[in-house]
């Protein structure tokens, strides 16, 4: 049994599963973002992106299986290139690039893409409709290629893909079965350099193996309550979740 495996770990590692597994339900794929943070509480940044990639496996499994039913083809046909290419050029740049520099890259984005929604929906000129964003394949090879490089560096790539797919408005459901999808792939593709570069080793395999049964259990739970809320619920909490995440990134990215 790995050291690792303290009280104090389990303290920081459960509340870290169960948040990332809701946000893989579809409960607001921006509190996953706090769950890298809570477990470098109790182990190294490198090691818990290491221990989480088979637990987010294992929840993409569970993901795919709830929202089988859901998915919104063609927006994931559009921004799954850029995240392979966004992968791809994690693993050959990753050693190169600072990871603060790109938390606040994607949180300065994450906050005025926010904000602007909060202003339209909520400020003075709100009674204006604005229409849907049609897609954008530059936009999606650009938004989808930050997603794949911060979900290779530090699992983080939730904000760019809510970046490009939000303002089109889509079903709840569709957008969560595109956004499974779209993150089940990375993840299964992000396997062969995490191996390549000997961060899936046995003992944080089987750390991870630890910890599946709250992967499990939070991730369906997190698919059962979003498919009872409705788009006038579900956007907002999901806009306000990103805004929360793009603080937090930025936070993490502040040179102190």
């Amino acid at each position: 049994m790995p050291d690792t495996l303290t009280l104090a770990f389990f303290a920081a590692a459960i509340p870290a599963v169960s948040l990332v597994g809701l946000s893989k339900g579809g409960l607001g794929g921006a509190i996953s973002l706090l769950g890298m943070p809570l477990l470098s509480l109790v182990v190294d940044p490198v090691r818990a992106a290491a221990i989480f990639l088979p637990i987010l496996i294992v929840m993409d499994i569970v993901a795919l299986w709830s929202w089988r039913h859901y998915n919104d083809r063609k927006t994931l046909l559009m921004i799954l290139p850029g995240g392979v290419i966004g992968i791809a050029l994690g693993w050959a740049t990753s050693a190169y690039v600072s990871d603060d520099a790109l938390r606040l890259v994607i949180a300065s984005a994450t906050i005025l893409f926010t904000v602007r929604y909060f202003w339209q929906v909520y400020g003075p000129h709100s009674k204006i409709p604005t229409a849907p964003l049609p897609h954008r394949p530059a936009a999606a090879t650009f938004w989808g290629a930050l997603s794949g490089y911060a979900s290779f560096v530090a699992h983080a790539g939730g904000p760019p893909f809510q970046i490009y797919v939000l303002p089109m408005r889509l079903d709840p459901k569709s957008y969560t079965g595109a956004s499974i999808r779209f993150f089940a792939i990375v993840n299964a593709v992000k396997v062969i350099p995490y191996f390549m570069l000997g961060a899936l080793d046995q003992e944080n395999l089987t750390i991870s193996a630890s910890l599946l049964p709250v992967a499990l259990i939070s991730t369906m739970l997190g698919a059962a309550i979003v498919k009872h809320l409705n788009s006038e619920v579900f956007y907002p909490m999901t806009y306000a979740l990103a805004f929360l995440a793009g603080l937090k990134l930025l936070w993490d990215g502040l040179p102190f």
